[in-house]
């Protein structure tokens, strides 16, 4: 009985002994994907260093034929790729991990590259595919205990259902700290902490006031972390908007705020983003401050403020065109509130240059985003068909072997063999052609929504140039009206202003509107005539013919012939002298073959020539010209025959002196 149990013991030992191994060997990690992870650490510190790391950790799997350590590098070389903003190398390496992966059997190698591929998703907006890929490499790094891992993709996750889903922000971004927690590594404690608190600061701006005792301590915690481990902490990114979180939750919450710790948490940032040179918390940081200070009154001290930030901006290697147009907006509302128009304009000059340039630069990246998701998308569909394919040729295998089976059983199976055979080559040729029908369908609604999306640019293009229209008549008629009340003459003034007011009704009805008709361009190009008549006392005449043979119900841009008009007035017709009576003339007539409307503005002012000379700063550019130009480009591009004529008259020549500009607008 004793010899039994010694002998049972051993076996057990043994047991235990074998799947300890077999454990320890399953958890084993290879010396390419270790080399690749201390690379992909190094991300934030050097990346030169890290990205030869994770080169030469993929050139080792290359040599060694070892497909799962391939596909773990590349998913860490597109990840490190993706920090560095290296867009077409991010695509590049997520992709053929993801290829990779799905050719051998190792769940490792798939949960890397679904991490790969769910961040080039979330990156491009596709938030279905992100989510899709984030919960499949989730649930496999969590059976593989990955904590590293699974607290970084947990924090992600809870990203992606903000603020959606309450709910599920909570759990993810719960298990995320968790995970974190577990690992033990500073880094991730601090992602999945920030997630966390993302989750609260929702909460509070949904309406939650209840809980901002609870965020604020959260904080307060996850500095206290921060300032005791920040030497292990590598994304000093990730410290700042610690900093400017706390410093948002003082901000929003109960008045009056307590400025002591608002402005220390700030400070803090501050320092953080200049020594880093991190643009997010640094435009962040003094956008609190300057805010804080114009709820205060104290607009010398965030005008000052501001100006710094524009200034250190503009001393960086690379131009923040986001930033420098919010700087410029804030610094306009200063001049607003402090009812300084002349720096009002100045900013505002600026502010509509760099908003332009975001404009433009968040334009390409929404194209190229796009484009990145339909290449995504047209490779998928590649892969599902060519596995089709695949399978449809193993049944065709196993057909053949059948065939053949039958034919050896005997000549009286051969006709059913060949009937199932033809049968089932009928329904294959069905199925693929089916499948490239459907394939060819996907590609028209690709490109077509392509084009959409291209058509749509232009249309909000062709809105804001109009919106930037308004300010320019607003500033030019109060400045007359308020020339007139400087010279007290009370009762132009009144009349002015009734014009005025009149006009600005126009503008606010049509600066909303793509068209408008000829009839109510005529009229508000009459209103303006007759307000710049009584500014300058009646010291021109003006006259607007108009064919019989035009309708003038037909569709025009609104605002269009209004800085020529303005630009005959001011530079032609105004320094004539007081001797000499002045004439503006405006006349359509209609090309119905190009499907244009020819518009001719003629006055008989100075000229160009003596406009030219009586001009101070030669370098200066009416603000309208500019904007008139801009969209002439835009019609440019929906009719070849829109143009623009400007020509000077000489007595010698023309028999009268002045200028004449002629507008070929097209028929919308």
């Amino acid at each position: 009985m004793k010899r039994n149990n010694t002998i049972t013991g051993i076996l057990f030992a043994l047991l235990f002994w074998w799947v300890s191994c077999t454990s320890l060997q399953a958890q084993t990690i290879s010396t390419a994907e270790m080399t690749a992870s201390d690379g992909y650490s190094k991300r934030f510190t050097d990346s030169s260093s890290s990205l030869k790391l994770q080169m030469a950790a993929l050139q080792t799997a290359q040599e060694t034929g070892n497909k799962e350590d391939e596909a773990i590098c590349s998913a860490y070389l597109a990840l490190t790729h993706k920090r560095l903003l290296h867009f077409k190398e991010f695509v590049k390496y997520a992709e053929r991990s993801y290829d990779i992966a799905g050719s051998v059997k190792s769940n490792r190698a798939k949960a890397f590259s679904s991490w790969a591929m769910g961040s080039l998703k979330s990156y491009i907006d596709d938030k279905s595919q992100a989510l899709h890929f984030f919960l499949e490499a989730y649930t496999l790094f969590s059976a593989m205990k990955a904590y590293d891992q699974c607290s970084k993709i947990g924090a992600d996750i809870s990203y992606i259902f903000s603020p959606d889903s309450p709910e599920k922000v909570k759990k993810y971004a719960d298990e995320g700290l968790s995970y974190a927690e577990k690992s033990g590594n500073p880094e991730n404690i601090l992602h999945a902490r920030l997630a966390v608190g993302s989750y609260l600061s929702d909460l509070i701006a949904a309406g939650e006031t209840d809980r901002w005792q609870e965020a604020v301590a959260f904080f307060k915690q996850t500095i206290a972390f921060i300032e005791k481990n920040e030497t292990k902490i590598d994304s000093k990114s990730n410290i700042g908007i610690a900093y400017i979180n706390l410093a948002a939750l003082y901000m929003n919450g109960p008045k009056p705020i307590d400025e002591h710790s608002f402005l220390s948490a700030l400070e803090k940032a501050l320092a953080i983003g200049k020594h880093y040179g991190i643009k997010s918390v640094y435009r962040s940081s003094i956008g609190l401050r300057g805010q804080l200070y114009m709820e205060k009154g104290e607009y010398r001290t965030a005008e000052k403020l501001f100006k710094e930030g524009i200034d250190y901006q503009k001393s960086l290697p690379y131009k923040d065109n986001y930033l420098l147009a919010v700087f410029y907006e804030c610094l306009k509302n200063i001049a607003a509130e402090k009812k300084d128009y002349k720096a009002y304009l100045e900013y505002d000059t600026f502010f509509i240059k760099y908003n332009k340039l975001k404009y433009d630069e968040s334009t390409q990246q929404i194209l190229q985003n796009a484009d990145a998701k339909y290449e995504s998308e047209k490779k998928i569909a590649r892969i599902q068909q060519l596995e089709q394919e695949n399978k449809l040729q193993k049944k065709n295998k196993l057909l053949g072997y059948g065939i053949s089976a039958v034919l050896l059983a005997g000549l009286i199976f051969m006709y059913r063999s060949y009937y199932f055979r033809q049968r089932y080559h009928q329904k294959r040729e069905d199925f693929l052609h089916q499948q490239q029908t459907n394939n060819e369908l996907k590609m028209e609604l690709l490109e077509k929504e392509t084009l959409e999306n291209l058509a749509e640019k232009l249309s909000l293009e062709r809105r804001l140039l109009q919106s930037q229209m308004d300010p320019h008549f607003i500033f030019n008629a109060l400045g007359n009206i308020q020339g007139m009340i400087l010279r007290k003459d009370t009762d132009l003034a009144v009349l002015y202003l009734g014009k005025f007011a009149k006009l600005s009704r126009r503008v606010l009805e049509q600066s909303r509107m793509e068209t408008i008709t000829l009839e109510e361009e005529i009229q508000t190009l009459e209103n303006y005539i007759e307000l710049q008549q009584l500014r300058l006392n009646q010291s021109f005449d003006y006259q607007i013919l108009c064919d019989e043979s035009i309708d003038r119900q037909i569709s025009v841009p609104p605002l269009l012939i209004q800085p020529f008009v303005e630009n005959a007035v001011e530079h032609g017709l105004k320094p004539l002298p007081l001797s000499q009576k002045g004439l503006l003339t405006i006349s359509f007539e209609e090309k119905a073959d190009e499907n244009l409307l020819l518009c001719i503005i003629k006055d008989n002012g100075i000229g160009l020539t003596e406009s030219r000379k009586n001009k101070t700063d030669d370098s200066h550019r009416s603000l309208s010209t500019k904007i008139t130009d801009e969209r002439l480009l835009l019609m440019l591009k929906e009719s070849s025959h829109a143009k623009l004529e400007v020509r000077e008259l000489t007595l010698e020549k023309d028999g009268t002196q002045g200028c004449m500009v002629i507008l070929y607008i097209p028929i919308l």
